[in-house]
């Protein structure tokens, strides 16, 4: 009998002229916790794409507990018994936990005898892996912490003993994490064997009791965790030692740059998304917003852009006033010196289509100095977007390259690029690091804090509080479209702040609060 529940024997894949997996061999122990760690493009999500059958390898072999496997489709896995959580939920949210967990696999001609049974098998999983959600909830009514339970029951259901997770918790508060992962540790216990994918090496050290590294599509290798550190394996990633604490000096705040009092914003269905929110930037000063997504920080967002009207309340960036009398759009705002790095950097940031010189003036593509006579010059864009290029790291340093061949971190670079070189007075960074790898995060981080010690202002807003922590000299939490707390960077912990993001805290006893939140609390 093997001590292995999977063994990948040099296991390639190529798509074109890209060799996304090159001979990777892989053995992943019975009942353990493995991670698998890798920047982005270094061939993780093809591998794992190949063991759960939505891609076939072009050579190499599987084995699962021991026997040969062929797995051409996602239903071979699944006999095989391996399941899969994916980073984005696949749920139908108007149904309920049962009807989710039995979708495709109702067991019966007649419905309800197919639910009656499936109702017993989901209530033994619950009991036995301690994973307790109601089965007649509707699956849109849950938080997100719930709503991944759902997805780890639907694959126990289906017999998975081999359970692969892509970035789990990206959408977690911390204390869903804590949960999580307490519930894997339960799942180990009871035998099952986890496949953990995910670029947070700290939850790789907490949780994994071996851990593989991908790079450029292939494995440079495979360490137990105990006997590793993060900084080994952020160097291993990258392929040279990557800082990743940075120094940050005290800030020297400044004057007052942006005021937000008593804003609100609805949005086009007529929900309310920001509510009564209040809060100021200061020059020389970084303020984060930490939230779990979807709390009103987008919408916030695109208000302070000006892409969204307000609808009560007002923003001003010195003398210059938004409110519900006066609207004032992006290009505006931009040639006042406030730029905007988008969090969804495809369908705000970028015209994916177009060169990566094109996208450099972005924006800011009727300045005078780009045109004559109504037409851009191509060579002076060009000649400006290699400097950038050079300047700001971006790979590879072709302006002519249309967006889409860049990497998203690649593509992350660029936009910041492009709104850094006006050195605006205030920046709003929304989700700078979302997909984008070790490597490029260093260099992001560092660019924001040269902004920050050259005097201007940043409104920051992540889900990852690890960013937060790391770059705010300030941080305000959303739930809910409210903030439910303010605190100084250097007294925030990740515990304190999961607990105002899910507006658990204790907020009326807590000295640091905001008197916005007091107030919204006392209401």
């Amino acid at each position: 009998m093997t001590d292995y529940a999977l063994e990948l024997d040099r296991v390639s894949k190529r798509f074109g002229a890209v060799q996304a997996n090159k001979d990777v061999s892989l053995n992943v122990v019975k009942g353990s916790i493995h991670g698998i760690v890798g920047e982005n493009g270094a061939g993780k999500s093809t591998l794992m794409s190949i063991l759960y059958g939505f891609y076939q390898a072009d050579s190499g072999s599987i084995s699962v507990f021991g026997k040969p496997a062929d797995i051409p489709n996602s239903h071979a896995a699944i006999a095989a018994g391996i399941g899969m959580v994916h980073q984005h939920f696949m749920l139908v949210e108007p149904f309920t936990v049962l009807e989710n967990i039995i979708l495709g696999n109702e067991g019966s001609a007649l419905l309800m005898q197919g639910q009656a049974k499936a109702r017993k098998v989901l209530l033994d999983l619950s009991t036995n892996y301690n994973l307790k959600v109601d089965p007649d909830a509707i699956v849109g009514d849950l938080p997100v912490g719930l709503q991944q339970r759902v997805e780890i029951l639907k694959a126990l259901y289906k017999g998975a003993k081999v359970l692969i997770l892509d970035e789990p918790t990206g959408v977690l508060t911390p204390q869903e994490t804590d949960d999580l992962f307490a519930i894997l540790k339960g799942l180990k216990e009871q035998g099952v064997t986890i496949l953990l994918i995910t670029h947070k090496l700290k939850e790789i050290m907490a949780i994994t009791d071996n851990v593989s590294v991908m790079r450029h599509g292939e494995m440079v290798a495979n360490l137990s965790t105990a006997e590793t550190n993060p900084e080994e394996l952020a160097e291993l990633m990258v392929g040279r030692k990557v800082v990743t604490q940075l120094e940050k000096p005290d800030a020297a705040a400044g004057d007052d740059v942006l005021k937000v009092e008593g804003l609100s914003v609805v949005d086009a269905q007529q929900v309310e998304r920001v509510k009564n929110v209040s809060f100021k930037v200061s020059a020389g000063e970084i303020v984060g917003i930490a939230g779990v997504s979807g709390n009103g920080q987008t919408e916030l967002m695109e208000a302070l852009a000006g892409m969204r009207s307000v609808d009560a309340g007002t923003i001003c960036y010195g003398k210059l006033k938004i409110s519900t009398e006066s609207h004032i759009g992006p290009d505006e705002l931009r040639d006042a010196g406030i730029a905007h790095v988008p969090e969804d950097r495809h369908r705000v940031g970028l015209v994916t289509p177009m060169s990566a010189s094109e996208n450099s003036i972005l924006g800011y593509h009727r300045d005078d100095k780009w045109n004559q006579h109504g037409l851009l010059k191509p060579g002076l864009v060009e000649k400006h977007c290699a400097t950038l290029m050079s300047d700001f790291d971006v790979r590879p340093q072709d302006p002519k390259l249309k967006s889409a061949n860049f990497s998203g971190g690649n593509q992350q670079k660029l936009i910041l690029a492009r709104e850094l070189d006006r050195e605006p007075k205030v920046l709003l960074v929304g989700q700078p690091t979302r997909g984008v790898d070790i490597g490029a995060i260093e260099f992001i981080h560092t660019q924001l804090l040269k902004m920050r010690n050259r005097g201007g202002a940043i409104l920051l807003i992540s889900v990852e509080l690890d960013e937060i922590l790391a770059l705010s000299d300030r941080i305000i939490v959303m739930c809910d479209g409210r903030i439910t707390g303010e605190v100084a960077a250097a007294d925030a912990d990740e515990r304190t702040l999961g607990l105002m993001m899910s507006a658990t805290a204790d907020l009326s006893s807590d000295s640091d609060l905001s008197s916005n939140s007091e107030q919204e609390q006392a209401g």
